[in-house]
Formats: C-alpha cells, structure tokens, sequence
C-alpha cells in the first residue's frame, strides 16, 4: 500500500476505487497537491520532492480527519444538542467515546467538481437540511498552487435557506517536514489566548498562554501531547502563521486569514505510521460555538461568506 502517491486522473472513471473518491493532481514548478472528492480533503502537498503534508494510502479514507475540511461547523458541538430560537436542535453524535458531534456535516460527502485547471481545482458539496441542521447550504473548496509554489485554500459557505444559518467552517491540515521526525521539529504559534476544556474537549473558559501551552517563541513537539485552541493570534498584513521548525532551518507554516481568528493545534502519537503527528487547524470559531456564540456567524439567505488560508514551505536553496 502507498501512502504518498497513486494518483488517477480525474476523468479515470476507475478513480473511485480510491477510498477517498477522485483524486485531483496540481502541479506547477516543483509544487504537487493532490486534493480528494471525499471531503474535499488535502491529500498530499509537496515541494522539490519533500512531503509537506501528512498522507495516506489508496485504500484508506483519511486517518485522524488528515486534511479534510469541515462545514458547517469545525471541532465539536456538546452532546451533539444546541438551540434555534428555542428549540431544541439533535445533531448525530459522531465522536461516541465523547458524546459529541464532530466535525460538520460533510466529512463523509463526495464533492463535484466545479472547475479545476493545471494549477487549482474547486469542489462543491451541498448540506442538505437535516434533524439538527434545517438549513440548505452550499460548501465550495478552491485549491490553487500560487505564483510562488505555495497552496492556497479558499472556503466559501453560500446559504441557499430562507432563514440565516449559523456555521463555523476549518480545515485539519496535518503539516510534516520530508522524513525529519516530527519529533525534531518546533511548533510556533503566535496565540495570546488559549481556550480551556473539560476532559470532553468542551471550552469552559480561556485564559493567557503560559507554560507548556505558550508557544509564541516555540515549543519541542518531543514528548508534547496537545489539543488546544488558540486564539488573539498575532495577525501581520492581515496574514497569521503557525510554524513548523526543523534544525537544519527549514520550515513550513500554515497561514490564515482574519476571518479565521482561531487555529486548534493536535499533537499526536496515535497516527499511523508516524510517532508524533501535528495537526494545525485553521477556524472561525472554537469548538461548541453554537452553544457558547463565540465566534459564531450567522450567514444571511442568498450570502456568502470565505475564508482563506494555506501552506507555504521555505526549504532553503
């Protein structure tokens, strides 16, 4: 089984014996992104031959949400139950250990293509109104390898309803550099505020970075176990990044734009193959936000709102 590559052509109609449904290549210089039909995910990412991204193989629906994108809410909602102008709403519970739905609506969705080209591709899948969610909504996801060989990721919610619709919408990018451990590596995120949970990973309170958790100067992923949000991000030129270091200098890093004022960051020993893993998640909002309000929008009927964010890689000479 190959866990990096084995990619179809999108007009293959063998594609779909991919678990993760048509695979879409774009490639431009040295760069190569390989989006999927299921979830729109981000399947690989790599630049000059150095894997940038966490992958997984033909057979596999993505590991741990490995690159899928998430409408229309990220993280979790608390006993998959929450309020529309006072009544109840019942979401499927879909992370059981925890008794919470996770993760939006579409994780399991195939998405059609819109458009695609050389260097980007742009998928669309709708949400269907539904106990817990009686909305119509539209998810479209545009990939596109820039000028510059980095990866540009734009997710736009259109509300097709007669009422406004509550979301948050995310991204769960795993980043890695090439074969250096993920141990060896340096976390940096520019976060002031981190959100605290209970033992469900629900916020019950946030409070200033300290400790273990500040990682505005950088943190060895070695020996770290984290899943917490940050929040207060140190935005420059309208742009806030979240870094990966490795000794030798080279980097990567996620970016995302103002709307996406929150990014949850997932250090893991539990994905396959790796002895660490680390998840850089751009969002709007935190988990549970359609219960706390915080960083909840409400999306007018007949709008439609984007966020955007990316990969980039500096690898030296």
């Amino acid at each position: 089984m190959d866990r990096t590559a084995s990619h179809a052509s999108p007009s293959d109609a063998s594609a779909r014996r991919y678990a993760s449904g048509r695979q879409y290549e774009l490639r431009r210089g040295d760069a190569l992104a390989v989006v999927t039909e299921l979830a729109a995910g981000l399947r690989l990412y790599t630049r000059a031959g150095v894997q940038l991204t966490e992958s997984y193989g033909d057979d596999e629906i993505s590991p741990g949400a490995a690159g899928i994108t998430l409408a229309p809410w990220a993280n979790r909602v608390e006993d998959g139950l929450w309020y529309l102008d006072g009544k109840k709403q019942q979401l499927d519970i879909t992370e059981v250990s925890r008794n919470n739905a996770s993760h939006g609506l579409l994780r399991n969705a195939s998405y059609d293509l819109v458009d695609e080209s050389e260097f980007s591709v742009t998928l669309e899948a709708a949400v269907f109104p539904q106990h817990g969610y009686p909305f119509l909504l539209r998810h479209r996801v545009s990939y596109e390898l820039d000028e510059g060989l980095g990866l540009t990721v734009r997710q736009t919610l259109v509300n097709d309803s007669q009422a406004p619709a509550p979301f948050v919408l995310g991204a769960h990018p795993y980043l890695r550099l090439g074969e250096v451990p993920a141990e060896d590596l340096t976390v940096t995120v520019g976060g002031r505020t981190r959100l605290v949970t209970d033992e469900r990973l629900i916020p019950r309170s946030t409070e200033p970075v300290d400790g273990g958790f500040d990682l505005r100067a950088g943190r060895p992923v070695d020996g770290a176990t984290l899943d917490c949000a940050y929040t207060d991000l140190d935005f420059d030129g309208g742009v806030a990044r979240s870094t990966l270091h490795a000794p030798d200098g080279r980097s990567v890093s996620l970016w995302q734009d103002a709307h996406c004022s929150y990014v949850h960051v997932f250090i893991t020993d539990t994905f396959p193959g790796r002895t660490r893993a680390v998840a850089l998640e751009p969002m709007t909002g935190p988990a549970n936000a359609f219960n706390s309000g915080d960083g909840l929008n409400w999306l007018p009927p007949g709008e439609s709102f984007t966020m955007s964010w990316g990969i980039t890689a500096a690898l030296g000479a």
